[in-house]
């Protein structure tokens, strides 16, 4: 089978490299963003025509929320157009695509996780390039899966837990949002749950094409993930202290992008069609050593 990964630098796409690079039944591609701008429609057509993937898997992504306010323009070339040339290029060469997508494309509202089917409303420039990279990949490819995530994080690349361990070293306290609830997810669970789904496809499996929710369980508050962070970084004696930690508002710690307070996602879909449980990311979390 062979795999091009696009945005193999970010936190899916190096889990994705770490555990594809060991297969022996693999021929993998594996492309950053100074191999391949996926903004740039005729070099991503050239590049797929020439490797001939079986599978895409785009990885990569403007994930930077609160900048996107600030370059639309950047933000849409990668979430969206960027998409937009990979689809239509795997349709060229008849392989299929894998898409990352984020639970920003909702609207926040409500306490009940969100699924494949709950209409789309985002809030956040991030959350509409992000859509419409969905809707151009679905236009582009009919051979397409489509799976949204939501606060991923892994040893690799920069996330929330990364900055909760930097900042506990050397503050005495810290305010952390507790007004916001979804599912943290590790990127070597996506990176897994990926796999599956190349694997299941290029062993004939084509009547499971579309939209996928894969997230963490159980769900919880920002203020409760890095309570849980800090609980584990006393157990494995990183710090001889942890730091206080006070709860705050939304409104309290305003941002350039709106925030969707309700972020859970609900993950039937994937398990009742794949066989995939959601991401355990309290397990990911044992090894906390190897985030610092």
């Amino acid at each position: 089978m062979r795999i091009l990964i696009t945005g193999s630098k970010g936190q899916i796409g190096a889990c994705l490299v770490e555990r594809l690079s060991i297969r022996k039944d693999i021929t993998l591609f594996d492309r950053d963003r100074e191999q391949l701008d996926i903004t740039d429609s005729k070099d991503v057509m050239s590049v797929v025509k020439d490797l001939k993937p079986h599978i895409i898997i785009n990885a990569a992504a403007h994930t930077a929320v609160d900048k996107a306010e600030s370059e639309a323009e950047v933000a849409f070339s990668i979430n969206a157009t960027g998409p937009k040339s990979l689809a239509r290029a795997a349709k060229c060469v008849n392989a299929a695509i894998i898409h990352i997508s984020t639970d920003y494309v909702f609207n926040g509202n409500g306490l009940e996780p969100y699924s494949e089917t709950t209409k789309p409303d985002p809030k956040s420039i991030y959350g509409i390039t992000k859509l419409a990279g969905e809707k151009f990949v679905q236009e582009e490819c009919p051979e397409h899966f489509i799976v949204r995530t939501s606060w991923v994080f892994s040893e690799h690349g920069n996330n929330f837990v990364k900055t909760m361990l930097r900042l506990g070293k050397d503050k005495e306290s810290l305010s952390v949002v507790n007004d916001q609830y979804g599912g943290p997810t590790y990127a070597g669970d996506i990176a897994d749950m990926l796999i599956r789904i190349a694997d299941e496809y290029y062993q004939g499996e084509k009547s499971k094409f579309g939209v996928y929710h894969f997230s963490g369980m159980p769900q919880l508050s920002w203020f409760e993930f890095a309570e849980t962070i800090f609980n584990k970084t006393l157990s494995e004696g990183m710090l001889a202290k942890t730091p206080s930690l006070k709860p705050i508002s939304s409104s309290e710690f305003p941002t350039p992008a709106a925030r969707p307070l309700n972020s859970r996602l609900n993950n039937d879909k994937i398990f009742s069609t794949f066989g995939i449980r959601a991401s355990d990311w309290n397990k990911a979390l044992n090894n906390i050593k190897g985030y610092v």
